[in-house]
């Protein structure tokens, strides 16, 4: 059923040198902490981004990344300064999460008798699979859910799998029949059009509640377009603040 598709010469005398401690850190080192999905995607924070801890958290990933998603949301490629071996051992990281998330979604999906195949692939920094209609039949709508509501909580479960394989924290992003692809261009849309209202007004703009993914889609389309944006509510009603210039 599965598709998966650095010598210094130092001239002063021995007796008068200093010890010195020397800390070296390589490009790519640094950690992330990661929390919660709204903090899935910290990595993709710009400097100057007025995103807030929640959804600077999603821009790793989100934004996902997505970011989920944040996220989850949500979405940034590999560090380009890290080495190409350093990049290529990445790749095969998300490879093998790939993998390993194909592997337990085809599982669930036999177990629960329903049709699907699963897809597989890299996304800038973070693992993408897919479930898509199969030629058996169409993926269920339900593993959506309302708002989305059953795709988050599978995406959380699918991370949970790999995480208990591989002993890594996982930050792949799940879709199911296509509906964040959709979402994303619906919110791609949605973001120029309230952007070109605050540009011609000079007013504020709030929009709708969203996920940290959703709202990781339109942070990076108003950053594109020279304005600046922030998260204001309280989850699950955090919504994005379009700012004039």
């Amino acid at each position: 059923m599965t598709e998966h598709n650095d010598t210094v010469v130092d001239d002063t005398p021995a007796s008068a040198q200093t010890p010195k401690v020397t800390e070296t850190t390589e490009p790519g080192d640094a950690s992330e902490t990661e929390a919660t999905e709204a903090q899935a995607l910290s990595g993709d924070a710009q400097a100057g981004d007025p995103l807030d801890a929640a959804d600077a958290a999603d821009a790793a990933d989100a934004a996902d990344a997505p970011q989920d998603d944040h996220a989850d949301s949500d979405e940034q490629g590999a560090d380009p300064s890290a080495s190409p071996r350093r990049r290529s051992t990445k790749v095969a990281d998300l490879e093998r999460e790939g993998e390993v998330a194909a592997d337990f979604l085809e599982t669930l999906l036999d177990i629960a008798d329903l049709d699907g195949d699963i897809d597989v692939d890299v996304d800038g920094d973070r693992a993408a699979v897919s479930i898509v209609d199969s030629d058996e039949g169409r993926v269920p709508r339900r593993l959506v859910g309302q708002d989305g509501k059953v795709l988050e909580a599978l995406q959380e479960l699918t991370r949970l799998a790999v995480q208990s394989a591989t002993g890594e924290r996982s930050r792949l992003m799940l879709d199911v029949a296509g509906h964040r692809a959709e979402r994303r261009s619906h919110l791609v849309e949605l973001a120029h059009t309230v952007i070109e209202q605050v540009k011609a007004s000079g007013e504020q703009a709030a929009l709708e509640p969203m996920t940290a993914f959703e709202r990781k889609v339109v942070h990076d389309e108003v950053l594109a377009a020279g304005l600046t944006s922030e998260s204001d509510g309280v989850e699950p009603r955090r919504f994005v603040v379009i700012l004039p210039a």
